[in-house]
């Protein structure tokens, strides 16, 4: 069924909203203000009580759209179908403008919070329109047996030449290796993962001995890569090594030059610049919390150790409990602790919920810092009230989901807790997704 439509807000999962009839449509490659023809997808049955839909003609545009930089991506009525870039019909501005409204609304009505949340672009992302930031890619071998993408929505699997959103190390890569054009079984998963020079480290990534400083070799010279078909290594290694510079000013030894093994298949932040950005942020935060002074700080869902490492190597006083359920990640996490030379960390496998409810160690139990950074789904109520329970000072909490995070902001809120500072950061630029760093303070009496 086609309608026309009048586009009036924002919101969740890159759609915006309509009315048909009195009942909402979630409309995607949409902006508020606008005049549009779309397609509704099916079910749509008269009683449900959520339609969605998809734009098919734009009568009258925003000021903020633009032609897709990345047409496979936009709308399937203009020849795309593929995910992973949603906001690809929106200028760089609208993008922030989006996101920020998003974070705003998900944590006044989740949070019970009217505020204004600052949102900071990635500086090198500009140069490049918002294009060539992902360093991992997980692909599926279509009809053709040629690497692919599914469609929207559906089963539909659509080839592809190139990625448009890969970083342009990976790029290089996959042409000279020649994956584009190479045949796998229909259904093969395949993940690539290309760890690319952040600045600072240009000149010691994959450096060999003897090879002249500052002279960047490639990918395929270091073998720093991975390329995965089915969980299986056919080129390149399942472990990575992945660095972070971060300049610290509070930090006599800044920069802290930090290296981490992660496996080629595991959890990685995706943007070429994310380590760097979260790292410093988190760790900033830390020190203007009494970093410095505190004997205990928790990492919590830390995976490979990203801020883990950080946080000991700037905070050597403090002993680090890390907490993280992919028994891989521990792994890479301890081996990054002990190549750092560091004896001040605590790594626990397990869920978080109950590894912090069962902790032997009671000198672990009372943290005066605690750091989590958890899945989409974020921590939820059961861990948000353990975290409560802990009397920490400071909670720093990193997400990529505004309406998860405001949920849980809302239960520390009720477990003593007042949000002192939150700022979003767009490190994926073309698609919906925010991450967003938020700071909460302890004080006296917890919400009844």
């Amino acid at each position: 069924m086609e309608a026309e439509v009048t586009i009036e807000r924002y919101a969740d999962q890159g759609r915006c909203i309509a009315h048909i009839d009195g009942r909402v449509v979630f409309v995607r490659f949409a902006l508020p203000g606008e005049r549009v023809k779309i397609l509704l997808d099916e079910p749509r049955r008269k009683k449900d009580r959520l339609w969605t839909g998809e734009v098919t003609e734009v009568l009258e545009a925003s000021p903020d759209r633009v032609e897709p930089v990345w047409p496979l991506a936009g709308p399937v009525a203009w020849a795309g179908g593929l995910g992973g870039a949603d906001l690809v019909h929106v200028s760089r501005q609208g993008q922030t403008q989006w996101k920020q409204t998003v974070v705003e609304e998900q944590m006044k009505h989740l949070a019970g919070l009217d505020l204004t949340v600052p949102l900071t672009q990635v500086p090198e992302d500009e140069p490049e329109d918002g294009l060539h930031w992902r360093t991992r890619l997980d692909l599926v071998a279509g009809n053709n047996g040629h690497l692919a993408m599914r469609k929207r929505g559906s089963h539909d699997l659509l080839p592809l030449d190139t990625m448009p959103l890969a970083s342009r190390r990976l790029l290089n890569l996959a042409q000279e290796q020649g994956w584009w054009s190479q045949t796998f079984q229909l259904g093969d998963h395949i993940r690539i993962s290309v760890p690319e020079p952040r600045p600072g480290q240009e000149s010691s990534v994959g450096q060999t001995p003897g090879q002249e400083a500052g002279v960047q070799q490639s990918a395929s010279q270091t073998g720093n890569f991975g390329f995965l078909v089915n969980g299986k290594v056919v080129s390149g290694r399942r472990n990575l090594t992945e660095k972070v510079v971060v300049t610290l000013p509070f930090i006599q030894n800044s920069p802290l030059d930090l290296s981490y093994t992660v496996d080629a298949e595991g959890f990685w932040q995706v943007h070429r610049m994310a380590p760097q950005i979260l790292v410093s942020e988190a760790v900033q935060r830390m020190f203007s919390a009494g970093g410095k002074d505190s004997s205990l700080i928790w990492d919590l869902y830390s995976g490979s150790g990203l801020f883990t490492l950080a946080a000991a190597t700037a905070f050597p006083q403090a002993r680090i409990l890390s907490v993280e359920g992919a028994p891989v990640a521990v792994k890479n996490a301890r081996e990054n602790s002990a190549a750092a030379g560091l004896d001040t960390i605590t790594s626990q496998e397990g869920d978080v919920y109950k590894t912090l409810k069962n902790l032997s160690d009671t000198t672990l139990a009372h943290p005066q810092i605690i750091l989590l950074d958890p899945p989409r789904s974020g921590a939820g109520r059961k861990v948000c009230n353990l975290l409560s329970s802990s009397q920490a000072e400071t909670i720093i909490y990193i997400s990529c989901n505004p309406a998860s995070l405001a949920r849980d902001i809302s239960y520390l809120r009720q477990g003593g807790y007042e949000l002192t500072s939150i700022h979003a950061y767009d490190i994926y630029p073309l698609t919906h997704h925010v991450e967003t760093i938020c700071l909460m303070s302890r004080h006296n009496t917890p919400e009844v």
